[in-house]
């Protein structure tokens, strides 16, 4: 299936330095020729790249403050991780006030979505129909994770939408009690800390559509606050979400949410990954809730945030110590929260459409592991030996990317030039 995909490569930036293809999840990097080559069929949009890359050439796409003018009421929603690219003095109100001033006409806080999907988890984790252990779905980046590697578990995990779209459908309602427009006259742009969040919303796995207008990057959105926050003439009281919904900004804070005690949080990756594997081989089973988040410290390391990620789940701990617990409604209808559409496994290419030739192509990519090193050093530009061997069967590689092998056909080449010459030399005496 296509979709939109979040993270971009700046060409002109990228110098091949393979820096990127090392901590790909998904192994969708290839460098060729000097320059890095995402593979949109196996990118989950997690943002590693754009993290670790040294020349800033992985880049992600959101949208500009100029997405407002498509309509006539518009509505922030910060992600609670928002709240952490600020010293704690700052209080969340000031934050929330300075949106108003930079030209958007109201404020909705992603917490408080955060807290009607606690709720939701609490009301369906109670009716005990999940397999367990039951893998939360409010980070995009694990799920697409799933969808890509571990389609086994997809029974495992949660259908509930994110926080972000629960807010979403909060904020809409109100907004169209208070001005009377229409859906499509109400911009809801989220304040984004990650590019997963971005691809979510223009290409929703869950659900038909989004119901937000727009993503604008967090050091976009800190970039413009930062300058007139200290300035503020009036600070209005506009935060309404709880402690509960502000934690969800750190790992942890779904799982509180929760009210579990056999409940573990799980952040990073390359670390979601490895628990992933150890749920698949059935090595933990006495869990009843998993929360993954793809980045170190939840979203309070995203990509697209400015303070590093303990620093900001740090903050954001600091944060919530000023608010109090709030409650969901009980009579909220919880089915607004559900999956709209059934997620299902994002089947790789076949190596070929005739099953006997791709069974051959099969062995063929054994056959060059025996020969490559099995170092998975990188070197060649592919992520792995079996990467390697798998791109040279498709026609995208050849056994001379890799640098042992090449060192051992010159050593050859070498010896023979030297047998040759010795032999020369042998006849003229």
């Amino acid at each position: 299936m296509e979709y939109f995909h979040s993270v971009l490569l700046d060409r002109d930036k990228c110098h091949g330095c393979t820096n990127c293809i090392s901590h790909c999840p998904t192994e969708a990097i290839r460098v060729k020729h000097g320059k890095a080559k995402i593979i949109k069929e196996r990118c989950i949009d997690c943002g590693e790249c754009i993290k670790v890359c040294p020349s800033h050439a992985k880049i992600a796409a959101a949208d500009s403050f100029d997405a407002l003018k498509n309509f006539k009421y518009n509505i922030a929603m910060p992600a609670p991780s928002f709240y952490s690219q600020f010293r704690t003095e700052m209080s969340i109100d000031a934050i929330l006030t300075a949106f108003l001033e930079i030209g958007f006409d109201d404020v909705f806080e992603v917490a408080r979505g955060a807290e009607y999907v606690s709720f939701a988890t609490r009301k369906l984790l109670a009716e005990k129909k999940f397999k367990k252990p039951v893998i939360s779905s409010a980070c995009p980046a694990v799920l697409r994770l799933i969808r890509e590697r571990f389609p086994n578990l997809l029974e495992n995990v949660l259908p509930l939408i994110s926080p972000m779209e629960a807010a979403a459908i909060l904020a809409r309602d109100e907004a169209k009690k208070k001005t009377g427009l229409s859906d499509d006259e109400i911009g809801v742009f989220f304040i984004t800390p990650c590019p997963a969040k971005v691809t979510s919303i223009k290409s929703p796995l869950t659900l038909e559509k989004s119901n937000v207008s727009g993503a604008i990057a967090a050091k976009d959105a800190f970039s413009k606050i930062r300058p007139i926050i200290e300035g503020l003439k009036e600070i209005l009281p506009l935060s309404v979400s709880g402690k509960d919904g502000i934690l969800w900004a750190r790992s942890g804070g779904e799982c509180a949410g929760t009210g579990l005690e056999e409940c573990m949080s799980v952040d990073g990756i390359h670390n979601v990954i490895t628990v992933l594997e150890e749920i698949e081989y059935g090595k933990v089973t006495t869990l009843d809730f998993i929360e993954l988040s793809a980045c170190t410290s939840g979203c309070s390391g995203g990509a697209l945030n400015i303070v590093n990620p303990f620093l900001g789940a740090r903050r954001i701990s600091q944060q919530s110590k000023n608010t109090q617990v709030k409650k969901t409604p009980e009579n909220y209808d919880t089915s607004r929260l559900l999956w709209q559409k059934k997620v299902f496994e994002n089947a790789p290419a076949p190596l070929d459409e005739d099953l006997e030739v791709a069974m051959q192509k099969m062995e063929e990519i054994d056959r060059l592991l025996k020969k490559l090193p099995n170092l998975d050093c990188g070197s060649c530009g592919a992520p792995t030996c079996r990467a390697l061997a798998e791109d040279i069967v498709r026609g995208f590689g050849s056994e001379n990317d890799c640098v042992f092998l090449m060192r051992e056909k010159v050593s050859d080449l070498a010896k023979e030039l030297f047998d040759l010459n010795e032999s020369y030399k042998i006849k003229e005496q």
